[in-house]
């Protein structure tokens, strides 16, 4: 098997998971690390190296890295505001991109990249992104469930982030907590994998309505709790909190209710699944628990994580990509799926800044482009540092 070069843009905390991952795929070899910090590159190549891999060449800026011919697949795992401006980068030189959650910290630059991917995926070329919860055995067997209408007529879901970050967390980089390089706080940076599950399950969304807060940090610009209704265009509703105020940080919960089924994920795994197999005529149906038959053991509610599950889970997601570029097909996650899960977020953003619902089509449009620009514009001095395409 052909092996694909791939190049990381950023060598931070996150790109770590990524050539963890990136090692253990038989299909790749890790050849380039691009960072203008050159402690980062070595901390990393270092890294790599005690694995046993050859060190990548290392540059100073991704269009070295490209101008070296380095990669055909670049993984962003820069600040989220500097997403889509490297993506374009990647696309406009003929190769691959998997890009780190979310797609970008402003819409506008989502939907710019999302339009790139759509031109660049008639060429043949795979944009991806990072939503590796989609590969989770959990939530496979629950959407493979939802899909085939095992569980009817989906009702509504129930979504829970309740994890901490302490003011280290935010103070550690001048990017963190602001809208500019962050695109907003726990809903984007932590919860937006759990709004690309709900998403997924529940179909599209049509309004949203929100308040939140910041409550238990200093220094930022944006939220850090948030509470949300979802109505979908079905007419399932969804709760979503998400917050980095839950001091010690718990496990993110799932819950999916329809008319023959409910499910459950709890931190990863499945806690509880039950459909009933056709009309149930009882007033109040007492549903056993058929988790167990969905999902090995392993990845049932109470099973301990490995060290590595979060390399594991981003390997998953590496496995859907290279068969994407392999066969030509799309990927799992779409750049147009990556824009839908950041407008949802911005959706909440504008609704607690206006008090009142807001519709989701119309900001996917960009009809609130302007007052998004506003709101995320009115706390931009608060920050002092802003990075330029350094480490994430």
């Amino acid at each position: 098997m052909t092996r694909l070069n791939v190049a990381i843009a950023g060598s931070g905390v996150i790109a770590r998971t990524h050539a963890g991952a990136i090692l253990r795929h038989p299909g790749l070899r890790l050849a380039a690390l691009a960072d203008p910090d050159p402690q980062a590159n070595d901390q990393l190549a270092s890294w790599i190296s005690e694995q046993g891999a050859t060190p990548p060449a290392r540059f100073a800026s991704l269009g070295d890295a490209l101008a070296a011919e380095a990669a055909d697949l670049v993984v962003v795992c820069t600040p989220s505001g500097t997403h889509a401006d490297l993506a374009e980068q990647v696309l406009a030189a003929g190769a691959h991109v998997l890009i780190e959650k979310p797609l970008d910290a402003s819409l506008p630059a989502a939907r710019r990249i999302a339009r790139a991917a759509a031109d660049a995926g008639a060429a043949g070329q795979v944009c991806a992104v990072t939503c590796q919860h989609r590969f989770d055995p959990a939530s496979v067997a629950v959407a493979s469930r939802v899909h085939a209408g095992n569980l009817g007529r989906i009702t509504s879901a129930v979504a829970s982030v309740p994890w901490w970050r302490g003011q280290q967390y935010y103070d550690s980089a001048g990017w963190r907590g602001t809208w500019e390089h962050d695109g907003g706080g726990a809903t984007m940076n932590q919860g937006v994998h759990t709004v690309d599950l709900l998403l997924w399950l529940l179909g599209h969304p049509e309004e949203v309505f929100a308040y939140t807060g910041a409550l238990a940090h200093e220094r930022i610009e944006v939220e850090d709790v948030a509470a949300a209704t979802i109505r979908f265009a079905d007419g399932a509703l969804a709760v979503l909190h998400a917050t980095t105020a839950a001091y010690p940080g718990l496990g993110v919960r799932l819950q999916v209710h329809g008319s023959q089924g409910s499910a459950v994920i709890h931190d990863d795994h499945l806690e509880y699944l039950h459909t009933a197999g056709g009309p149930d005529p009882s007033a109040y149906a007492d549903g056993p628990d058929q988790s167990g038959e969905a999902v090995p053991p392993s990845e049932l509610r109470g099973a301990g994580k490995p060290d590595d599950a979060m390399v594991t889970g981003h390997l998953r997601q590496y496995h859907d990509t290279v068969e994407a570029i392999l066969t030509g097909r799309q990927p799992g996650i779409t750049a147009a799926d990556g824009m839908l899960d950041v407008a949802v977020v911005k959706a909440i953003y504008l609704s607690a800044h206006l008090h009142r619902p807001v519709p989701v089509p119309a900001v996917l449009a960009g009809d609130f482009d302007d007052v998004l620009a506003a709101v995320e514009g009115s706390a931009a001095a608060v920050s002092s540092a802003a990075p330029a395409q350094g480490a994430r």
